[in-house]
């Protein structure tokens, strides 16, 4: 374990040796306008891949940690991705891991990086989520609650952490030490640095979630795309809008308008019929800008691969579908079921597209989709 980790440690020193080689020191950037998002979007392929967490995780904390980091099943299920054509996965951070172990954090992500580079995945990486459980608590992770969906998964950063302002240094030092370390790496498609923001976490958490959450969120959004700008990523800054009117720019929220303004690129989520999901694109598309869909794919909602796929790349948006290889985040059982009780294995999963063993929920999904990813890999010139 020693050996290990000293040879992790020196090959992350090196990564970061030519890193510093190849960085220069340059002016703040800005938000990239069209024409920069656009360039940089033509360079990359059709994007297709999950929002990634390994089957023996619950949740970020116990994907990352040391002691639960897993490369043999991030490995495998990385290798699952490739094999149906998948390019791209979508995969949370959580500051608690920064306070706890920033070298550890960095040495790790650098690990998961070389993993999927072997699977030709390039990561969405995600710093901040305001879903589910508002009290994270770093180390030892809870078992799941037996057949509820996401039982475990904790918001970034917590309630406590949200309400103090002088936790705010620490939630910077996070921001910009990930991203100051991988600034220039080409492994990397992107930072979405705020997951669902304005998330009230319906009744999984809503007896003991803050009713003004969002006067502290929206703050404290503006703060992170500043902090990550700050260290010049050359990849795209992204937060991806997610419920409302996107009709037009007089019905978005305040913070919808702040993600779009300060977005890069833009990024919403969709888990409706395949129209509602067209009729969202055709409405995003006036601000002239790459899309990515971070989150869809919900099979008893109408929101499938056979279904939105076609669409996506019709109109050449990136797609991230949730859950992948089921297993401690329990994403096969439904929403409801925080408030509507389950004894076994539900009549349609949820999300999820592989059995824990590897073997695909339904053949002939999985097919489609390796069928129409096909050449995505290759990227473009």
């Amino acid at each position: 374990m020693h050996l290990k980790k000293l040879a992790l440690i020196f090959s992350f020193a090196c990564l970061l040796l030519q890193q510093g080689i190849a960085q220069k020191k340059t002016k703040e950037r800005g938000v990239w306008t069209a024409k920069q998002a656009n360039a940089w979007y033509k360079k990359q392929p059709w994007l297709v891949g999950p929002n990634f967490l390994p089957s023996t995780a619950i949740n970020q904390l116990e994907m990352w940690q040391e002691d639960t980091f897993d490369t043999v099943s991030i490995d495998k299920e990385l290798g699952l991705a490739e094999s149906i054509g998948m390019n791209t996965a979508r995969v949370f951070l959580h500051d608690q891991l920064h306070q706890q172990d920033s070298i550890g954090l960095y040495l790790r992500i650098n690990k998961f990086l070389e993993i999927a580079q072997r699977h030709k995945i390039k990561p969405l990486l995600v710093f901040f989520d305001s879903c589910w459980d508002p009290f994270p608590k770093a180390g030892t992770q809870r078992e799941p609650k037996p057949f509820v969906h996401n039982s475990g998964w904790v918001q970034s950063p917590g309630q406590v952490a949200l309400k103090d302002s002088s936790s705010y240094p620490r939630l910077e030092a996070y921001i910009k030490g990930v991203i100051r370390k991988f600034a220039t790496d080409k492994r990397i498609l992107g930072w979405d640095v705020w997951n669902e923001p304005d998330n009230m976490t319906g009744p999984s958490y809503e007896k003991i979630e803050l009713p003004n959450k969002v006067d502290f969120v929206l703050p404290l959004l503006r703060k992170t795309f500043i902090w990550a700008r700050s260290v010049n990523p050359s990849q795209p800054l992204t937060s991806g809008i997610w419920a409302g009117n996107w009709s037009s720019d007089q019905t978005l929220k305040p913070i919808e308008k702040l993600q779009v303004e300060q977005s890069d690129i833009i990024s919403f989520h969709n888990y409706d019929k395949p129209e509602q999901f067209e009729m969202k694109i055709n409405q995003l598309q006036r601000y002239n800008k790459p899309l990515l869909c971070t989150e869809y794919m919900a099979r008893p909602n109408g929101s499938t691969f056979e279904g939105f796929l076609p669409l996506a790349k019709k109109h050449n948006v990136a797609m991230f579908n949730w859950g992948f290889v089921s297993g401690k985040s329990q994403t096969i059982y439904p929403w409801d079921s925080w408030t509507k009780t389950y004894t076994s294995e539900p009549p349609l999963w949820f999300h999820d597209i592989f059995h824990t063993d590897g073997t695909p929920y339904k053949q002939e999904e999985t097919s489609f989709i390796s069928t129409i990813t096909k050449g995505a890999t290759k990227g473009k010139k």
